[in-house]
């Protein structure tokens, strides 16, 4: 079986995109497809497409809607890689950056201007964003000439705002109804914020963890030791957001974890040190959709990032990140608020994947016998 496909980078992510009717073509079950598909279960995603990391075993699913007001709706899959799973429970930020810009490759929005809007919604949350793609002259650059932090090369530039995010998934930007509270793990007491906007994020305090706030270069290793710990303060958060009825049946990425601390004097200019979590070990730059929930934690009274920021009403958010720093910004108009983020995208193949006929009981797959 032959399934056409792109592979795109979207900011900080890699991402296979698929047409929806190109997958209902086959008439699988994406939980049983995509990981086949992927080369999951497998640690290297060997006999399949997967890049082997959280960042690169993601999917995006894109159709143009019925409704005349949004010019395209995409699904966002998280692609197991030891396990043969998939978690539709959040989007990801970064790889929607690629979705305004197939649309215009693709024909299906006409270029306008010099920047180009497009409508797009994410059906996992139901949230909208308006994405802004950089077209002088009414038309793509011939060559990608827009840089971001944690990519070596240019992409296409991309404007993500997201209109409304509070509580999209929860119903609350509050899901418990506090902007902290107390979470026991590991022995101990932490002081953590459960967010909900873009994505449900639990924060936590660097200076908990031990973490030395005026080193941001080793909170890696720092964090690396507590993961386990992090893992159990995550699955808690999820059953007071609502998320789960018990810890164990969270799901593997949402909702996120940060951790924040707040940043040196002699360090780059930046309003928070930020590390987060991607399924369950540490990422590498940042989760868009949770650098808005950061964002608007930011702006609520109370929360554990709110007392590194302060209380002052903030346009722009500095968000270190181990990729450099990342800058958020939002405004409100006319009742609604639009929190947004500047990224990169690029088509990187058209290419068709090539799936064997017989999928293989892949969910029982030995990892064993896959890694000898």
């Amino acid at each position: 079986m032959k399934i056409e496909a792109e592979w795109m980078r979207g900011g900080t992510s890699k991402c296979w995109v698929f047409e929806t009717e190109t997958l209902n073509e086959t008439s699988m079950d994406l939980d049983q497809l995509l990981p086949r598909l992927f080369g999951s279960p497998d640690p290297r995603q060997i006999d399949g497409v997967g890049g082997a990391t959280s960042t690169t075993s993601k999917a995006m699913i894109l159709r143009r809607p019925s409704d005349p007001s949004v010019d395209v709706e995409f699904t966002f899959a998280q692609v197991g890689i030891e396990e043969a799973t998939v978690d539709w429970g959040s989007n990801c930020g970064n790889c929607s950056a690629v979705v305004g810009l197939y649309a215009i490759e693709k024909g299906w929005v006409i270029p306008k201007g010099d920047t180009t809007r497009i409508v797009t919604r994410n059906t996992n949350t139901g949230q909208l964003i308006i994405q802004q793609v950089a077209t002088p002259s009414g038309a793509l650059p011939i060559t990608p000439d827009a840089q971001m932090p944690g990519v070596a090369f240019p992409g296409f530039k991309v404007g993500l705002g997201f209109q409304d995010p509070a509580g999209k998934t929860t119903g609350e930007l509050l899901p418990t109804g506090a902007a902290s509270e107390t979470v026991l793990a590991g022995g101990q007491s932490w002081t953590v914020s459960m967010v909900d906007a873009g994505a449900p994020v639990v924060i936590v305090r660097a200076e908990d963890l031990g973490l030395d706030t005026a080193r941001y270069d080793t909170w890696k290793e720092g964090v690396e030791q507590h993961l386990v710990t992090l893992d159990v303060i995550r699955r808690q958060a999820a059953v007071r957001m609502g998320m789960a009825a018990t810890p164990e049946q969270a799901a593997r990425a949402v909702p996120k974890l940060a951790i924040v601390g707040t940043p040196e004097n002699s360090g780059p200019d930046c309003d928070v040190n930020v590390m987060m979590l991607s399924m369950g070990k540490p990422h590498p730059a940042l989760a868009i959709t949770g650098s808005i929930a950061l964002t608007l934690a930011a702006r609520t009274s109370g929360t554990v990032l709110n007392a590194i920021t302060g209380n002052a009403v903030r346009s722009t958010l500095k968000l270190r990140t181990p990729a450099g720093v990342i800058e958020t910004w939002s405004e409100e108009h006319q009742g609604s608020i639009l929190v947004g983020v500047d990224r990169t995208a690029r088509t990187i193949a058209t290419s068709i994947i090539h799936l064997p006929e017989t999928l293989g009981n892949a969910v029982e797959a030995s990892l064993e016998t896959a890694t000898r």
